[in-house]
């Protein structure tokens, strides 16, 4: 395996891993009573946080749903797509 495939691998699993999380953040919302900043929920909730503050300042909760994970999902599989799908950017170089 050559330094090149193996950062693509790394970096799809990277996105992978992140878009995962945001899922996982999603099903979250779905039960307020879950308190985020206990473990385990810590783990999903610190590295998703800092994408979703920004993003809730720009479109806010719409009838008290929180759609910025919804967007982020999208963003980051559309990115995963471009840069390591079968057709992408670095898979092609």
């Amino acid at each position: 395996m050559s330094t090149a495939d193996f950062g693509i691998l790394s970096l799809s699993l990277l996105l992978g891993l992140t878009i995962f999380l945001f899922i996982i953040r999603i099903v979250l919302t779905w039960y307020p009573q879950v308190e985020l900043k206990r473990f385990p929920f810590n783990l999903i909730a610190l590295p998703t946080e800092p994408f979703l503050i920004p993003t809730r300042k720009i479109i806010p909760p719409i009838g008290g749903v929180d759609i910025s994970p919804i967007i982020w999902v999208g963003i980051f599989s559309l990115l995963r797509e471009i840069l390591v799908g079968q057709q992408g950017i670095l898979k092609i170089l």
